[in-house]
């Protein structure tokens, strides 16, 4: 098998704002396995918070292909991958994630099979996923809701963590406001303390919003299962479930799990969450890092098995360099296509000299 890799700048069409940041773009490393003239491709982006730097995946990916060479094809790779035989112990989840994503495509190239369906779903999943407004006044945040109600978004997640609580409360009350049918989510990214959770959480229940993120900062997740016992509307663990371990201990203690692929190693340890919490009380959501489509492609092939589904990375960006899930009507899904189901946008879709991928 031959690897290769390619860096892209993901630039957003507007800066994303939450408690602890703001970000305005991130790189994007793509991984591309070829095999007997088929290609099966996946992606890593950078991330501050996990502590991957461009160069960082760079070298880690490098690592992986010249590993990836030693194998006859995807398949056998992508057995080891499972097995914990092909990266190294210390290897990041996010790496991870983007190798198993190139083989899976690659595999369901070479068979003619979508991935959903290699996973086990025969029907290509389509779910309603959640839109993301950032921190910002009420007055933007209901115009943005207004404007993604009209597009067809049912799922409205809004940034919390504001250092005055009445702009936050203000900002729920301006989204329900302006997109009264649409379900709220609230993340403030671990900014509460357990006492500001505890006064605001009731709160926002009388706002209607639906589930909250992660409140509390995350390192202790004792403090979030003691305050999701006593929360009026469900929590979610998010920065406090990276892994398995994780989710093993909060099984039961919180109300969902927010799985993302680049922080558990991909579909298939997602699926092992998903098992795990099985029920337990715990719903499992489907979350992400902002990236292109190929980066979310992965993770709208399992929709099907989550609650809550917030995939819309991909909808940040000022031009997404893949296409083929869909999601500005509110919706992501599969095509059923073979492999990811994805393709790289042509010259004239995207502006750039590179060809659509195989």
């Amino acid at each position: 098998m031959n690897v290769t890799q390619h860096t892209g700048r993901l630039v957003l069409a507007e800066p994303l704002r939450i408690s602890r940041s703001t970000m305005s773009a991130r790189d994007a490393v793509r991984l591309t396995v070829e095999h007997e003239g088929l290609r099966g491709h996946g992606e890593a982006v950078t991330s501050v918070f996990y502590g991957l730097g461009t160069s960082a995946l760079q070298r880690l990916l490098a690592d992986v292909a010249g590993r990836l060479t030693r194998f006859a094809g995807p398949e056998s790779a992508l057995h080891a991958l499972r097995v914990g035989e092909l990266t190294a112990p210390d290897t990041p989840a996010a790496v991870t994630a983007a190798t198993e994503a190139a083989l899976l495509d690659l595999v369901g190239k070479r068979t003619a099979t979508s991935v959903h369906a290699f996973l086990g779903s025969p029907e290509a999943p389509r779910a309603a996923t959640a839109r993301t407004i950032s921190l910002t006044s009420p007055g933007r945040a209901a115009a943005r809701a207004r404007l993604l109600a009209d597009a067809g978004f049912s799922v409205i997640k809004i940034k919390a963590g504001d250092r005055d609580q009445e702009t936050d409360l203000d900002r729920v009350r301006a989204v329900r406001a302006a997109a009264p049918g649409a379900r709220l989510l609230l993340d403030p990214n671990g900014a509460w303390s357990a006492g500001r959770a505890r006064r605001l959480l009731p709160r926002f229940a009388e706002l209607g919003v639906e589930a909250v993120e992660q409140p509390l900062a995350p390192g202790d997740p004792e403090a979030l299962a003691r305050l999701a016992a006593r929360s009026p509307l469900p929590v979610i663990a998010d920065e406090d479930a990276v892994t398995y371990e994780d989710a093993r201990r909060l099984a039961g203690r919180v109300h969902g799990i927010n799985v993302k692929l680049a922080k558990c190693g991909g579909v298939h340890a997602a699926l092992r969450i998903a098992a795990l919490i099985e029920g337990s009380g715990t719903d499992l959501m489907l979350g992400c890092l902002t990236a292109s489509t190929l980066g979310i492609a992965p993770a709208v092939h399992i929709a099907d098995r989550a609650r809550w589904i917030d995939l819309d990375g991909h909808l940040l960006l000022a031009h997404d360099p893949w296409t083929g899930i869909g999601g500005a009507d509110g919706f992501v899904g599969t095509t059923g296509r073979p492999g990811l189901g994805v393709r790289q946008r042509t010259a004239v879709e995207h502006g750039t000299s590179e060809e659509a991928a195989s």
